[in-house]
């Protein structure tokens, strides 16, 4: 696939910012990329780059955000605008207006975790050829589902299918979803670090440190670690009363299988969740409904200063 970009420049005093657009695809999940990439849909997205106001470089590091299920919310921008103070530009990713999606929740099958690991890839390709940036510091960062891009775009066997011509230079996944167990635990080898909540319902904590554990055991490297906040549900880092989120998933007694081709499997025989249908029936059982969602100070300043 042909990647091309579209540069729009806005400038104000003393701030810049670039709406860049980039082909990328729908891959459903990580299969769909590893062995079919080729045959996947072309899908245009973009998203907005922003530079530090104040600081003035040559070349930045970048940081590219991801959204959770609910689309960017205050609490993601606080994140964004923090880096950009520290002389870090920042990529907000917009895999959901891009195809025109508003949220994923109840569903999760819309936009999935393997498209926007695919958009984050593509998107590195890009902007590592930006003058401003320095293409060898780019990190990634994402709450959520974009937790889960954060993470499983450390995952090997789906960065050598995409083949991208650069690599991340460190991972900081925010309560992602866990309860996938690869059965190829080949992870990148740069940093990559969770910060998650002890009381999270959506996505566990006990998941994350089931899948670091079981890395721990089969790797050479200690490159990935974990944070858990006491007293912390999901979003603790936002400024969000404590709220049941009624349609959306609770995953506190789901692990998944992820097979070497890159598909989850069902808990009950082992059935592929290749689409949206046999993704629903294999949440259906293991997983209830109704996770809370609330924020938490302290838990907050911490991550926000870790």
């Amino acid at each position: 696939m042909k990647n091309f970009i579209y540069i729009f420049l806005i400038f104000s005093i003393g701030f810049s910012s670039e709406i860049i657009k980039f082909e990328s695809a729908n891959p459903f999940s990580f299969q769909d990329i590893i062995l079919y990439l080729d045959n996947q849909e072309e899908q245009i997205v973009y998203g907005k780059l922003e530079f530090p106001a104040n600081i003035k470089k040559q070349k930045y590091p970048l940081i590219i955000g991801v959204a959770g299920s609910l689309g960017w919310s205050n609490h993601h921008f606080d994140y964004l605008e923090m880096y950009r103070e520290m002389g870090i530009a920042t990529f907000q990713l917009q895999s959901f207006e891009s195809r025109g999606i508003e949220s994923t929740v109840g569903t999760q099958d819309e936009v999935t975790v393997a498209a926007i690991v695919l958009d984050s890839y593509r998107a590195l390709d890009v902007l590592s050829q930006h003058p401003q940036i320095d293409e060898n510091n780019i990190a990634i960062t994402g709450w959520s589902l974009g937790g889960g891009v954060s993470l499983f775009s450390g995952w090997k066997p789906v960065i050598k299918a995409i083949n991208p011509n650069n690599n991340f230079a460190a991972h900081l996944p925010i309560y992602p979803p866990c309860f996938v167990k690869p059965k190829n635990i080949d992870f990148v080898t740069v940093p990559i670090h969770i910060l998650i909540g002890e009381l999270d319902t959506w996505t566990p904590a006990a998941a994350c440190v089931e899948l670091i554990d079981m890395y721990n055991l089969n790797s050479n490297y200690k490159n990935i670690d974990i944070t858990i906040y006491e007293n912390s549900h999901h979003s603790f880092d936002s400024d969000l009363p404590e709220t049941v989120i009624e349609n959306g998933y609770s995953f506190t007694d789901c692990m998944f299988t992820l097979s070497e081709e890159g598909v989850p499997l069902m808990n009950v025989l082992d059935i592929p969740m290749s689409t949206p249908s046999l993704q629903k029936l294999g949440f259906s059982f293991c997983a209830s409904r109704g996770p809370i969602v609330a924020g938490n100070t302290v838990a907050k300043e911490k991550a926000f200063k870790f």
